[in-house]
């Protein structure tokens, strides 16, 4: 007989190989972080305990990708992996042409380089950091035409990745559709913290920019979490697999920039796919002067075959409910515990509100920013600011963006953690909680000219 009640789940795979992990103490830490500027990225991964700086390019791979390395051909033209991972790309999402890039900022480079003119416009669901920068050099300047409510870590709407249509038509009818190469929609949405965007809002999109010969340009790195959510949380697609609701997203846009490096399960890869074959032949021709030939693109071919096989696997239910399964285990204790973060909780991550962890210290004094280091030096788990140090300057003006999110995002890697590491996370970012009064936040000594999280350097004041 059966038990009554709530039945536990486990994850859809078993544990092959193992890496010992390494404990520093509190006072060593202490020392790491200043050494590292309180910058969570200078850290050495060999002084991290639990590292949740980024799901990309951090998943376990599975021994099916591990037997496809073996498979490896590594010609420098034509590569029988290239077309395992064209057809591959062809099944599962649907666009016609691939270009194969080495990670996700390869696509966007090439993307921002055959599309957008100086003076364009580019409309988007919320600024990422690579995303907007790549626009930027190209001559375009990124409009966020999200809905407000992505922008309250507090509201509950289930998609708050939506674009708002009227901000969308509102900036077309400004400046012209001649001027808006493409509209840039990510799902899931990373800065608003891993928020999905709707199907029918993105069907609702395709309609509008229609209207005007608009392209919409998909960012797939996490499309499938997206799918995920609308599976769950959308009217008529309970039933429906994860894998069909993927190519019905993709399906309403022209093509898409991918890291591989998420929902791929690989640790390096990405591609840019296109429905257009004149804009494919732009592509194909640019990444040989970018990346590498067009059927390898800056990539060996073991590499390839793993995306191939990676992308195969991702697709499948069971992987993808166990998968954001743990990131909403972490972020529904926390939120049982009091612990301000953002929701709902998204696919990838838990966001930490720096805001309502330390409403004494100012934006200019880079609260997110202390809590990741106050984080680190608690327990050795490392996360990731996504606040204002993230958010850079004004192109133009050189003043610093003050976004209303002030975040901490705790990327969980696939396939890499136990159920036992989201509880000492979950405790630790209790323990900096409580402890949150009388923390003094961070001066910034040193500023990179672009993309200045990765490598800033702060002291505290």
């Amino acid at each position: 007989m059966e038990p009554k009640g709530h039945r536990s789940w486990a994850e859809p795979f078993k544990i092959k190989v193992v890496e010992p992990l390494h404990m520093t103490s509190r006072a060593e830490r202490e020392q790491l972080i200043a050494e590292a500027g309180y910058n969570t990225f200078l850290l050495r991964s060999k002084d991290v305990y639990i590292d949740l700086l980024t799901d990309s390019g951090t998943a376990a791979m599975s021994d099916y990708q591990w037997a496809g390395l073996m498979l490896g051909d590594e010609a420098y033209a034509g590569s029988r992996n290239f077309y395992h991972l064209e057809a591959a790309v062809q099944k599962y999402y649907g666009y016609r042409y691939v270009v194969p890039t080495h990670q996700g900022r390869g696509a966007e480079h090439i993307l921002s380089k055959i599309t957008i003119k100086t003076g364009d416009y580019v409309p988007g669901n919320m600024y990422f950091t690579t995303t907007r920068l790549h626009q930027e050099l190209a001559g375009g300047t990124f409009e966020d035409v999200v809905i407000d409510e992505a922008h309250d870590p507090e509201s509950p709407h289930p998609f708050k990745g939506n674009v708002d249509l009227n901000k969308l038509e509102s900036l077309i009818k400004r400046v012209g559709p001649q001027r808006i190469p493409y509209v840039s929609v990510a799902a899931t949405v990373n800065m608003a913290g891993g928020q999905p965007i709707s199907m029918g809002n993105l069907k609702a999109v395709r309609a509008l920019t229609s209207g005007y010969g608009i392209r919409v340009i998909l960012d797939a790195a996490r499309a499938l979490e997206n799918a995920y959510f609308v599976q769950q949380r959308e009217e008529g697609y309970r039933e429906r697999p994860v894998a069909d609701i993927l190519k019905e997203i993709c399906s309403y846009t022209d093509g898409c920039t991918m890291s591989a490096k998420k929902d791929a399960l690989v640790n390096i890869g990405g591609f840019l796919a296109l429905n257009d074959p004149d804009l494919f032949e732009e592509a194909r021709n640019l990444v040989v002067v970018y990346e590498g030939l067009h059927t390898y693109g800056g990539l060996a071919g073991r590499d390839m075959e793993a995306i191939a096989r990676g992308i195969e696997e991702s697709v499948q239910d069971d992987h993808i409910r166990a998968r954001v399964g743990q990131v909403e285990y972490l972020g529904n204790k926390l939120i049982e515990w009091g612990v301000p973060v953002v929701v709902p909780i998204g696919g990838h991550a838990v966001y930490l509100d720096a805001r309502r962890f330390y409403p004494h210290i100012p934006q200019d004094e880079y609260p997110a920013q202390t809590l990741t280091a106050e984080l680190y030096v608690e327990s050795g788990v490392r996360g990731m600011e996504r606040g204002i140090v993230s958010a850079g300057r004004d192109a133009q003006t050189g003043e610093q963006h003050y976004p209303k999110l002030e975040l901490v995002r705790l990327a969980i890697p696939r396939r890499v953690y136990t159920q036992a590491h989201m509880d000492v996370t979950a405790e630790s970012v209790q323990e900096v909680y409580r402890q949150r009064e009388g923390v003094r936040g961070l001066r910034m000594t040193y500023e990179p000219r672009y993309l200045r999280f990765f490598q800033a350097r702060f002291e505290r004041l």
